[in-house]
């Protein structure tokens, strides 16, 4: 099982200019690969949220053979976390399996249960990795990110200490940071000291906290974002244009049900079928599809390593519609100025990055 390049390269803004080699597709296209920390990551990540639960029943075995296609094509790197359900066990039986050359990558997180008073010390932090470990069947973990869930709980530097502290001993390769708003990454890397190479944010079309005050403090410091919901769980698809608003009912997955509120908040079902009809004239012109043109706008974003897309494994899965985002040059002004054009017309999402789980 082939790994990453860790050659010690540096971390440096993700955007077209800075790309390194790519994984060329049959029909031409070219995933670029870039520099996150010692890695060198798709610009499209595997997410594994949806085994969670709220998407439907997993087939395991199916799931653990999907995963293989997605190494195949060039999608190794997936994202999971130790409160994602059975994710970190599928991808250790994953690992297990996979004999392929392409080199596969588990991002995985430490999320501290709500409250832990002993989330500070390194018995519990240091539990927490080492169950990862033995769930994802590796020695070293490639990328931790971490989540804290109360900000008032300052004892989140401590946590990130040890983290910092088993990365040194070898049981960590990099760390990172998952939905922390700017303020406080910035105490955990100015302040506290601690090195990290990303956060993982949400980052949509419609959903551009990130861009108020995040993306320039990541230009500045050299950490980039890992884009989240990108897709709004599905609805930036051809599938809901012209569509009637979903009733609940119609919201059949924990993610429908959490970016319909997001759609709700910036604008409404009746803007966000304009923003769905400029989308497509896009992605005709392209020979693409909605969701293409939408990770795209996001992926190209300055201080964005990756956009994650989440896989419903053994249910369905999107290997083909991923390549597809870079089987075109990229959107030009006119294509952001459309998009623009009508995303002013909603409102902006309040507050920072993260603030939803706080």
């Amino acid at each position: 099982m082939d790994s990453m390049n860790e050659a010690g390269v540096s971390n440096t803004i993700a955007s077209p200019g800075t790309e390194t080699t790519g994984i060329v597709k049959n029909d031409g296209s070219c995933i670029p690969l870039r520099k996150l920390g010692s890695f060198e990551i798709p610009a499209i990540i595997t997410g594994m949220w949806q085994v969670a639960g709220g998407h439907g029943t997993i087939d395991v075995k199916k799931a653990v053979n999907e995963m293989k296609l997605y190494a195949f094509a060039g999608l190794g790197v997936f994202d999971m976390a130790d409160i994602y359900g059975p994710a970190e066990e599928i991808y250790g039986m994953f690992c297990k399996e996979y004999w392929g050359s392409k080199p596969i990558r588990g991002f995985t997180k430490f999320v501290p249960r709500y409250g832990n008073s002993g989330a500070d010390t390194r018995p519990v932090v240091e539990a927490g990795i080492d169950r990862s470990r033995k769930r994802m069947g590796v020695a070293t973990l490639d990328m931790v990110q971490f989540h804290w869930w109360d900000y008032s709980d300052r004892r989140y530097c401590d946590a990130m200490k040890w983290l910092y502290t088993l990365q040194q001993e070898g049981k960590i390769k990099e760390l990172g940071l998952t939905n922390f708003d700017t303020e406080h990454m910035a105490k955990i890397v100015e302040d506290c000291g601690i090195p990290v190479v990303s956060n993982q944010v949400a980052y949509s079309i419609i959903d551009t906290r990130p861009e108020k005050k995040m993306v320039a403090w990541c230009l500045q410091h050299n950490v980039l974002l890992l884009a989240y919901g990108t897709l709004l769980g599905g609805f930036l698809s051809e599938k809901y244009l012209g569509r009637p608003e979903p009733r609940r009912p119609d919201l059949t997955t924990s993610s429908l049900s959490k970016y319909k509120y997001v759609i709700d908040q910036w604008g409404g079902w009746a803007l966000f079928q304009e923003l769905l009809l400029a989308l497509s004239q896009i992605a005709n012109k392209y020979r693409v599809s909605i969701s293409n043109v939408a990770v795209r706008f996001i992926a190209d974003k300055p201080a964005v390593a990756a956009v994650i897309v989440g896989a419903r494994l053994s249910i369905s899965e999107h290997i083909a519609s991923n390549q597809a985002a870079y089987s075109f040059p990229g959107l030009d002004e006119g294509d952001v100025a459309l998009i623009q054009s009508v995303v002013k017309k909603g409102s902006e999402l309040p507050g920072d990055c993260g603030d939803e789980y706080r």
